[in-house]
């Protein structure tokens, strides 16, 4: 599960890092949430012609995918993550793991770990290395009935946690290392599915958080600031 993230590097520090062509306009987020626009970094060109653009592109998408085929645009509240290990057998995604990938730019995404008392702690999940993480996921356009207007949305991958992350919560998103990114990317690379696997454990690290971040509305540097009075439970 990836119910919140994050994305505080400025809009040039996303366009150099993942080396894409253009730029979009970006303020630096804190709280990121379902159906907010974001990111994402993508291959341009149509994978049915023989002239595809092979620059990456970065687009500003809607989080929640909507299916090209769905009447109704509410259907993207739900789908928000998508799980590695049943893309083919859901067919609001089965169009856009062939021919519609992309790359999520975050900072680091938020997990809630249920304590002893039963009350959820929230945690930040960050690179040890505090370069920008390239979550895997999945676009798709769609055109509003009886409009001109056309969504580009979208949908982050999971998969099981890592070891290090088993802890936490038992799911994650995938996270690409850069090796990976081009061939996820290109519509015509065959076996994406080989590449949704869990990342290396000393990747990430992870810190508690204060509830200031439980509020979707709250977005701003306090959602990141350590909560020294919990502690970390895994230590």
């Amino acid at each position: 599960m990836c119910g919140r993230y994050f994305l505080t590097a400025s809009k040039e520090e996303i366009r150099q890092q993942f080396g894409c062509v253009n730029s979009i306009e970006w303020q630096p987020r804190y709280n990121i949430a379902p159906t907010q626009t974001i990111p994402i970094v993508i291959f341009p060109g149509d994978p049915t012609s023989d002239s595809e653009d092979e620059e990456r592109h970065l687009k500003l998408a809607r989080w929640g995918l909507i299916p090209s085929w769905s009447k109704d645009e509410k259907i993207g509240q739900r789908l928000i993550n998508a799980r590695a290990e049943t893309l083919t057998q859901r067919p609001a995604f089965g169009q856009a793991l062939q021919r519609r990938r992309c790359l999520i730019p975050a900072s680091g995404f938020y997990e809630w770990h249920r304590s002893e008392r039963g009350n959820n702690l929230p945690y930040a999940i960050l690179r040890q290395d505090g370069r920008l993480m390239a979550l895997a996921g999945l676009w798709e356009s769609w055109h509003r009935p009886n409009s001109s207007e056309t969504m580009i949305s979208c949908v982050i991958i999971t998969t099981d946690a890592n070891r290090r992350l088993q802890p936490l919560h038992r799911r994650m998103p995938v996270i690409l290392e850069e090796e990976k990114w081009t061939h996820w990317l290109e519509p015509n690379f065959e076996t994406p599915q080989t590449l949704l696997e869990p990342c290396r454990e000393e990747l990430l690290r992870f810190y508690p958080v204060s509830g200031h971040v439980n509020n979707p509305n709250h977005d701003d540097p306090r959602c990141l600031e350590p909560n020294n009075r919990t502690g970390s439970l895994f230590d």
